[in-house]
């Protein structure tokens, strides 16, 4: 396993360091230290639950902390928990550390933002509606801190390890911290509305124990999502067994399948597609070959021309494509790119010579990610293309055999993010280029399609 990147490390000390800055006056606080210890026990267990049962964490606690008490307190509440909780990938000292460290620096944040709008007050009061504002924007303030931390994190080279070895890589910086804050801003709202709830019943006559029955909704509307998850795992399961039968099958393109899909996220985003569909995409361009398994594989692995008859078999493999995963629900309109990434604009592709507007846009994406990547990769049976120059023959195909629009958007993305081709069988042979080797994913742009 590579060793963690010492600026990483130095960044997790920094964040440590921060967190003993933020403590530092609680001496001389009138400290509620039974609130603290209690806060901070029900943290640590509803964070193990949490994290072992159903996956994910638990913020509620934290922000009702931040509601309640003062924030060099407050910054106390997430260390137990965060200390000894499971970390899952190795150093684990280091991850917990870490975790420690950036739960505490957002709490405090968030509590000082709160108590700077007189929000400590609004609670203690239950003044309502204007507790509303504090919180909401502490809210967004420990939303905020943790997107800033994580995405600092990973661009340093210290983010969830990639692959199965634990290896480490650095996010280029430009995408370090896309998304974080606003994937994460809908699930903190709810969390924090829940700390809301707990803080004001801990202030009320009930006292604290009536504030721990907010904890029981939320545990089960999280135990379904947690079920959602993991249905969705389930899906992720089964198509990565698919894609694995193919490479199996069809050697020559191994890694193919997985490069399409990211292409095809690439063109999706490019073309302003919500999450949803992106998603969709990608399961699209990963399973736009499974037909393959249903291809002879001495026909797949032939070197040489095929036979009129050979080809006509492997022209099938959309529609057993289609066939295999026609009952998979959640592909939604991947089924249809993987019936029909074969067609042409101008009606000359297959399985059924659809024409422009007829193709499935979801088919015309996966389409030019396909050539692109068949182009660009080397293999033992064909060099690989530069990127400018695939790109060029996607453009002198354009408005012909693919969508123009299209093509345009993975010119900007490339342009933007670049690709790295690979090299996916081996070297290829000494001497001129063979023949194009049979199978779906050999043609090319600008090459008569098998």
């Amino acid at each position: 396993m590579e060793a963690v990147p010492a600026r990483a490390r130095a960044y997790v000390a920094c964040a440590a360091l921060g967190t003993v800055l933020c403590l530092l006056p609680l001496p001389a606080l009138r400290t509620p230290w039974w609130a603290v210890g209690l806060l901070a026990a029900l943290y640590a267990a509803c964070e193990h639950v949490v994290r072992q049962r159903l996956g994910g964490t638990f913020h509620p606690v934290l922000l009702a902390g931040a509601f309640l008490l003062p924030p060099p307190a407050a910054a106390l509440v997430p260390l137990p928990g965060a200390l000894l909780s499971p970390a899952g990938h190795r150093p684990q000292a280091l991850r917990r550390i870490w975790r420690a460290a950036e739960l505490a620096l957002a709490v405090w944040s968030a509590g000082r933002v709160h108590w700077l709008l007189g929000g400590r007050d609004a609670v203690v009061g239950s003044d309502f509606p204007y507790a509303l504002l504090p919180c909401a924007a502490a809210v967004l303030t420990f939303c905020g801190a943790l997107a800033l931390l994580d995405g600092g994190l990973l661009a340093l080279g210290m983010g969830a390890p990639p692959t199965p070895f634990g290896q480490w890589g650095s996010v280029p910086a430009r995408r370090a911290w896309r998304g974080l804050f606003s994937r994460s801003l809908a699930p903190v709202a709810v969390h924090g509305l829940a700390g809301l709830m707990m803080a004001v019943l801990w202030r009320s006559p009930y006292g604290p124990v009536a504030a721990l029955l907010v904890l029981l909704p939320m545990c089960v509307s999280w135990w379904v999502f947690a079920q959602y998850h993991r249905e969705r795992a389930a899906h992720q399961a089964t198509i990565r067994a698919l894609v694995q039968a193919v490479d199996i099958k069809d050697g020559y393109t191994r890694g193919h399948s997985e490069r399409v899909g990211r292409a095809s996220v690439m063109i999706a985003r490019e073309l302003g597609m919500d999450d949803e569909r992106v998603e969709v995409l990608r399961f699209a361009g990963i399973l736009h070959d499974v037909g393959k398994l249903g291809v002879p594989t001495r026909l797949l692995r032939k070197d040489g021309p095929l036979t009129p008859e050979e080809r006509r078999i492997i022209e099938l493999h959309p529609e057993y494509g289609h066939e295999m995963v026609r009952g998979i629900s959640f592909l939604g309109e991947a089924r249809a790119a993987i019936l029909h990434h074969h067609e042409r604009i101008d009606g000359t592709g297959y399985p059924y010579g659809l024409a422009g507007s007829q193709i499935p846009h979801s088919a015309r994406v996966v389409a030019v990610a396909d050539a692109f990547d068949a182009m660009t990769s080397t293999r033992s049976y064909s060099r690989a293309r530069p990127v400018p120059a695939a790109v060029a023959e996607l453009r002198r195909c354009a408005g012909r055999h693919f969508d123009a629009r299209v093509v345009d958007a993975l010119t900007r993305a490339l342009a933007r993010e670049g690709w790295h081709p690979t090299v996916t069988a081996g070297p290829p042979p000494a001497g001129p280029p063979p023949s194009p080797r049979p199978g779906g994913d050999r043609h090319g742009a600008g090459r008569a399609a098998p």
